[in-house]
């Protein structure tokens, strides 16, 4: 992909250690056209993962992509959030000052459908948390749907994280999840049957902690305590780093394995609400409905955030 055919992208976000990273990756990458963050209550709630989003924006020194507020509740149930992973703030570790920027007055979901209806079908939305303000945006304005590119978002997979069945995201909006899934739009999802191969080991640490600039110590910092709560809450050696995948996917899709599976979403089952039931084997004999990413190139998906990590460079002086 040429500068000149920059991918633009609006992340739908509920930072989150490993959404901050995504946030980064897209902004330091030269061929994505980041066109807006907008936030969703998820890792915690809305005010703190709105705060986190500017944060972030601020340390990288952002400044021109607007940042709304959305979705503080789910369409249905109530609220759950992942303070055993991220902490109270939602991502705890790094210590930040409060941020000068400020969230723009439109809500996220009024911001994702102006967006799109000026847009020349040429955005891709990006969510990687709940999929509240996705769903609301399609149901409040169909005409959007047509205008999608494509959604990659992180969430789902054969497998859960929260309960057996459910990934964390799609298990606290089962019912907007539902509603993304069902609406037509190209569709490709980052569950944890990949997101679970992109693990910050100690030398992916190591490249990161060697880059001399702020944003990739901030990196290095949010890596520290993240593997710390994988370690104690999962009993994993080394954090992944989920919502990454998706931003990495629009800037080299060649880094994924995927296949064209159809793919459903649970939101009655008594054990199993949340699910994204995969048909691996094409049982049901639906047509697929998601590109699902099944693999990735370890190699290749490190280099691509450690090269945009060191675009930072610029800001080394302000350390």
């Amino acid at each position: 992909m040429s500068v000149e055919n920059k991918r633009k992208i609006i992340i739908d976000c509920d930072p989150g250690h490993d959404d901050a990273i995504a946030i980064l990756l897209a902004a330091g990458n030269p061929n994505i056209d980041l066109v807006a963050i907008t936030t969703v209550a998820g890792n915690a709630e809305l005010d703190k993962t709105t705060l986190n989003a500017l944060k972030v924006c601020e340390i990288a020194g952002i400044r021109n992509v607007p940042v709304a507020q959305g979705a503080g509740q789910p369409l249905v149930r109530k609220r759950e959030t992942a303070a055993d992973i991220h902490g109270d703030s939602g991502m705890d570790g790094p210590v930040l000052p409060q941020p000068a920027l400020s969230p723009v007055p439109d809500h996220a979901v009024d911001l994702i459908i102006r967006k799109l209806l000026e847009s020349d079908g040429d955005i891709t939305l990006v969510p990687v948390g709940p999929l509240t303000n996705i769903a609301m945006a399609m149901r409040r304005e169909p005409a959007i749907l047509p205008k999608i590119q494509e959604i990659v978002l992180m969430g789902g997979g054969s497998f859960g994280n929260w309960t057996p069945a459910a990934e964390f995201n799609i298990f606290v909006d089962a019912e907007a999840a539902k509603v993304v899934f069902e609406s037509g739009v190209p569709i490709t999802m980052m569950g944890l049957d990949v997101t679970h191969q992109a693990l910050a080991t100690p030398e992916v640490s190591g490249r990161i902690a060697d880059i001399d600039n702020p944003v990739a110590g901030f990196v290095s910092e949010l890596l520290i305590f993240f593997r710390k709560t994988y370690q104690d809450v999962f009993g994993f050696e080394d954090p992944p780093v989920h919502d990454v995948c998706s931003v990495a996917y629009c800037i080299d899709p060649s880094i994924f394995q995927c296949r064209k599976l159809h793919v459903d979403v649970e939101t009655k089952g008594e054990f199993t609400y949340g699910m994204t039931v995969v048909d691996m084997l094409g049982v049901t004999g639906k047509e697929p409905n998601v590109n699902v990413a099944l693999g990735l190139d370890h190699a290749k998906f490190w280099d691509l955030l450690c090269e945009a990590l060191q675009n930072y460079a610029h800001l080394a002086s302000k350390a």
